[in-house]
Parts: C-alpha cells; sequence; structure tokens
C-alpha cells in the first residue's frame, strides 16, 4: 500500500449534506481511505488513498461525474 493525498478545489458552494454526500460516492472508489472536506475551506476537498490502487485522475473525475467543476490542487 502506498498511501498518498491530494486536494481538490470545488468551484461550487455545497450545502453540508451535499459534502457528505460526495464523500460517500468517493468512499465507493477503490483504493480510497478518507475523503473530507475542510471545515475552514468548504471548497477544499482532500482525499487520502492508495495510490496502487487508485489514481488522481480517477478522483477527479468521480467528483467531476457529479457535475462539479474541479482542479486538483498543488500541496
Amino acid at each position: 500500500m502506498q498511501l498518498a493525498d491530494i486536494m481538490i478545489h470545488v468551484n461550487e458552494t455545497l450545502p453540508a449534506a451535499e459534502r457528505g454526500s460526495l464523500e460517500d460516492q468517493l468512499r465507493e472508489v477503490e483504493g480510497v481511505i478518507a475523503p473530507r472536506f475542510s471545515e475552514d475551506k468548504p471548497h477544499l476537498l482532500l482525499v487520502s488513498y492508495d495510490a496502487e490502487v487508485a489514481d488522481t485522475a480517477r478522483l477527479l473525475g468521480q467528483v467531476e461525474a457529479g457535475g462539479y467543476t474541479a482542479q486538483l490542487v498543488g500541496m
């Protein structure tokens, strides 16, 4: 297992329930360990994942598949 983190900026302002739903959807992606939105900056989504199983393009694609506009943020 190779643990990695990625930060995704979601352009839309999401209510708490919608952020929770997106976190739940990401948990369903194989290799995702812990997706969570920042409490201070609710546009930022930090995803911990196993880089041997999942990759950044797939994670960003999952967010975009939900109808959101998002970008990867350098860490």
